[in-house]
């Protein structure tokens, strides 16, 4: 299967090594857009010019290379490529992208990356790719290669590791995806203390023919569902554990950012929510916790991972954040509270239980939740009780069944 792939390449300084990668693509029989996302005179004319990418970016070429200002250069350029790749997809143009570079590089190819869709292939040799990564891949399907030498010329290990990545562009838009029967897509969020909760109800809902994708509530998880939703592939949703916005209400590690439950409001597909792990901040080993957290109730859930019980002044906001959240939603939202506990640790006897902080986020969410567009309900069960689990995926095939 042949297709175009779109090449996304600072021209102004390493124009031999994309016209390389490119002639080895053209070789495979696929077609090649060529993006110039440089900003001084390229070595040879690509099929989209730096000019046009600049505009779409909100700036003007001759401007940005007057002022020598390399981070403005760098925010027009990144921001052209993205607006520039996105109409080409929407012309239906492109099957797959590729680009090379170091840092400036690899933030302008990746930026216009990650607004393409999950399962466009796309891949980026970098001279970034063996140190943290989430800064240019964040939640999508990004391929990054390290580059091992400086893309900086061709020579015999450089032209070996650019000509493995055409392959591998090539590959990927050549891939056939073997045939399957494609079931409509349910998202549910999952912690280990909310594990019995979704398994059971992903089981049933798997028995109903159809296919639950779970999202780890770690901070990409939660962003990563949200994209998924905004991309339009879930038809509803099992949100039983939001416990993302602890960490970004308080600071811990494992936040999905401010946009954490808005994206199904938006689409406006049926969804059901619960407080799962609400109890529950996180950080890293017990001797990366801030000082002033030193005296709560921690817990060691693995060398790695120290859990902290939220206390009842955060569980309040967090209560007015969710109420606000759904609120806000275009579809049907059903909001359901476990009474007995929000997690497999906030439950009589165990190490997270405290009356005191789940009355604090109960009564939050009561106060503050619109019942005339949310349906709230009150179970005097925990969360990982199975009757808990069918009462929500119960409501939500019956708001799938009535779109």
């Amino acid at each position: 299967m042949s297709g175009t792939i779109l090449i996304i390449g600072t021209l102004d300084t390493k124009g031999a090594e994309f016209a390389y990668v490119r002639d080895l693509i053209q070789a495979r029989g696929h077609a090649t857009l060529v993006m110039d996302a440089g900003t001084s005179e390229p070595q040879w004319a690509a099929d989209i010019s730096a000019e046009r990418v600049a505009a779409a970016g909100g700036g003007n070429l001759a401007a940005l290379r007057a002022a020598h200002d390399r981070a403005d250069a760098l925010d027009v350029m990144c921001r052209g490529a993205k607006a520039v790749a996105i109409e080409l997809l929407a012309e239906g143009r492109i099957d797959g992208v590729i680009s090379l570079g170091g840092s400036g590089g690899t933030a302008i190819a990746t930026s216009a990356m990650r607004a393409l869709p999950v399962g466009m292939p796309k891949i980026m040799v970098s001279t970034m790719a063996s140190g943290d990564t989430s800064v240019y891949v964040d939640v999508k399907d990004i391929t990054m290669m390290y580059s091992v030498v400086d893309v900086a010329g061709l020579n015999r290990l450089s032209r070996r590791i650019l000509a493995n990545a055409a392959g591998a562009v090539c590959g990927a838009v050549e891939q056939e995806i073997p045939a399957a029967e494609d079931k409509p897509l349910i998202s549910a969020t999952m912690f280990g203390v909310t594990t019995p909760c979704v398994t059971r109800v992903r089981e049933t809902l798997e028995a109903k023919g159809f296919e639950v994708l779970v999202f780890h509530a770690t901070g990409s998880g939660g962003r990563a569902m949200e994209a998924l939703i905004s991309d339009g592939f879930i038809v509803g949703v099992a949100d039983v554990t939001t416990t993302e916005w602890c960490d970004e209400l308080i600071g811990g590690v494992l936040s999905a950012g401010p946009d954490r439950l808005d994206a199904a409001g938006k689409a406006g597909i049926p969804q059901v929510v619960s407080v799962g792990a609400l109890d529950m901040c996180n950080w890293g080993p017990i001797d990366s916790i801030p000082a002033k957290f030193k005296d709560r109730n921690l817990y060691k859930h693995n060398p790695q991972v120290t859990l902290m019980r939220t206390t009842p002044e955060e569980n309040a906001e967090l209560g007015k954040i969710i109420a606000a959240k759904l609120n806000a939603a275009t579809g049907p939202t059903a909001l359901y509270l476990p009474l007995k506990g929000v997690s497999m640790i906030d439950v009589e006897g165990a190490p997270f239980w405290s009356p005191e902080a789940d009355k604090a986020l109960f009564d939050a969410i009561r106060a503050n939740v619109d019942r005339s567009k949310v349906e709230l309900v009150e179970l005097d069960l925990d969360v990982n009780d199975p009757a808990f689990s069918d009462a929500m995926t119960t409501r939500l095939l019956e708001m799938l069944a009535a779109r």
